[in-house]
């Protein structure tokens, strides 16, 4: 029978190769509604050496600002409250933080930078190394520490479910509002997720659909979230 340690060692995380961190002392602001892209986010971050912190809706994006001023803010374009153009256009001042727009819908980098972004990340986002690349390129006073350290990146699938259930309960709010952030949301999130399914329920969506349907994928893909997390 193994020892205690030997246990121990068995089911701990795997040591994280040691990697240059380009972007060590950063402050990232990401205004997402996604706690599946923020997570992905959160873990290149880490992996990078910049710090994140999240906002899930202008408003609260706002609050933030109020304390702090981030050296960088990611902002999604379709958020439940209105539009990360208009953010973007507030933020894109003579020394303000450095922009970048993101989404997943087509056009979404033409809106941003005529919004006034330096960059814009497309959904899916990027792996590590690219995510590094786009945020240096836009830092006039940094550069590549070392070469970029390529890894993959798997956002926790709870932050996944979590998602589901919100596009879940907002099939319930009736409204072409609603519908549209939901639309663009669920696009997103299929993007990221790599789901052809949740692509198609986003189309559904947009097209002004709101059958049991829609609800029985979302589900689905509940379950199956639970069921991974559960079984790793």
């Amino acid at each position: 029978m193994p020892r205690s340690d030997e246990m121990s060692a068995l089911f701990s995380a795997p040591p994280v190769p040691q990697a240059p961190l380009p972007l060590r002392g950063l402050t990232i602001l990401a205004v997402e509604d996604s706690r599946f892209t923020s997570d992905a986010l959160r873990l290149m971050c880490q992996r990078s050496g910049a710090r994140l912190r999240r906002a899930e809706s202008l408003a609260a994006a706002v609050s933030h600002l109020r304390l702090y001023r981030p050296d960088v803010a990611i902002v999604d374009l379709g958020l439940p409250d209105g539009r990360g153009e208009d953010l973007i256009r507030s933020l894109s001042v003579a020394g303000g933080p450095v922009v970048f727009g993101t989404s997943g819908d087509a056009g979404g980098g033409r809106a941003s930078l005529a919004a006034g972004a330096a960059g814009f990340l497309e959904k899916p986002l990027p792996d590590l190394q690219g995510f590094q690349a786009a945020i240096l390129s836009h830092l006039s006073d940094r550069h590549l520490r070392a070469r970029p350290f390529h890894a993959g990146i798997t956002p926790d699938p709870l932050a996944l479910r979590d998602d589901l259930r919100m596009a879940e309960a907002a099939l319930a709010r009736p409204g072409a509002p609603t519908r549209d952030w939901l639309r663009g949301f669920l696009s997103g999130l299929a993007l990221q997720a790599h789901d052809p399914a949740l692509a198609a329920v986003s189309e559904a969506v947009g097209r002004g659909q709101s059958g049991s349907g829609i609800g029985a994928v979302l589900r689905d893909r509940i379950g199956r979230t639970e069921a991974f997390r559960a079984a790793g």
